[in-house]
């Protein structure tokens, strides 16, 4: 004969709380204390007790769930934001259902999305999905979705960081330092912060009456860099240089100390993201920040008021929706500096 089931009753009296208490917990309610949420949480677990979260949903209308779609999370950037949407959506008491895909086709990214949809969600963000014909994205009717760092013309709400602003301060830092020129190490070409921070690298030096010389090409990683960095040694006059992220940055530093050049002395180096490492390199790297925290609170808080009804869902041939860019600061340290007399 099969026991009966722990009830919520069950629990309370264990626990010496009310139902009520028991609820919140089990809800994920911030209006706990810490003791009285571990003793609940020890009383469930004393008597086997599951909340029953589907029968929960059914009632409330609500799962407390976001699905996020993330592509190539092993990049910094989208493993900080989506960090950061997991940390924002714990503390509104929601949970993160992920699901990591292998492309940007739209087929894929609708695919994903469509399962994500099956799995109990009340709404879902899409990190950085670097999708080239977004007209053919065919999301779930009614499903709030919020996207990061994608080019949606309009189509979706947005929040970024301002990927343009942060390697417009780079090169003007550069710049102020009397450097002649800036040369610059890019990331992929489909890779839309990539094509951003080229974008504006570009302008600032036209801007100021100089002929951008040609990029050079890497793929994120630190040994792109440091081929980058060997390749950059040949030219006359590269003085100061502007790297898409920090890893380039970092192999391409390692690149000039192995050719016995000198960093800043003999060429200033800015990174951009400000990892953790860029602050222990030698010498401590100037970098652009990016802001995966705020991205991550806002992309949560502008998907949380979509799924409370507080913003209207996108409609096809609709007005554009609203796309939110976060600045990035600027952190100087020792890698820049005045070119040499």
């Amino acid at each position: 004969m099969t026991p009966p089931r722990a009830s919520m009753s069950d629990v309370a009296r264990l626990a010496g709380v009310s139902g009520q208490t028991v609820s919140r917990v089990a809800n994920g309610s911030l209006n706990v204390s810490p003791a009285t949420r571990r003793r609940v949480l020890t009383a469930m677990e004393s008597v086997g007790y599951t909340p029953n979260t589907a029968a929960r949903a059914l009632r409330s209308g609500s799962f407390d769930t976001i699905g996020v779609i993330a592509h190539r999370l092993a990049r910094t950037g989208e493993s900080s934001i989506v960090e950061a949407v997991v940390q924002a959506a714990r503390r509104a008491g929601h949970t993160v259902t992920l699901l990591d895909i292998d492309s940007t086709e739209h087929e894929d990214v609708a695919e994903a999305a469509s399962r994500l949809s099956h799995q109990a969600i009340d709404g879902l963000i899409i990190i950085r999905a670097e999708i080239e014909d977004a007209g053919r994205l065919a999301l779930p009717a009614g499903l709030p979705v919020v996207v990061a760092d994608a080019t949606f013309g309009g189509r979706l709400p947005m929040v970024g960081a301002d990927h343009a602003q942060g390697a417009r301060a780079a090169v003007e830092h550069l710049l102020g330092l009397d450097h002649r020129t800036v040369h610059h190490v890019a990331g992929p070409e489909d890779s839309i912060p990539a094509r951003a921070r080229l974008r504006a690298w570009r302008e600032v030096l036209e801007e100021h009456g100089i002929v951008p010389p040609d990029p050079l090409r890497g793929d994120w990683s630190a040994a792109s860099g440091r081929a980058a960095g060997r390749a950059l040694l040949r030219r006359d006059d590269a003085t100061a240089v502007f790297c898409a992220n920090d890893e380039m940055a970092a192999g391409l530093m390692q690149a000039w100390t192995e050719a016995g050049r000198e960093v800043p002395a003999d060429l200033s180096v800015v990174g951009f993201d400000d990892i953790p490492l860029a602050g222990y390199l030698r010498p401590p790297l100037t970098t652009v920040r990016q802001p995966f925290a705020e991205v991550g609170r806002r992309l949560v808080e502008e998907v949380l008021t979509r799924i409370e009804g507080g913003a209207p869902l996108p409609t096809p041939g609709g007005a554009a929706e609203p796309s939110m860019l976060v600045a990035c600061d600027l952190v100087v340290r020792a890698s820049t500096g005045a070119p040499r007399a």
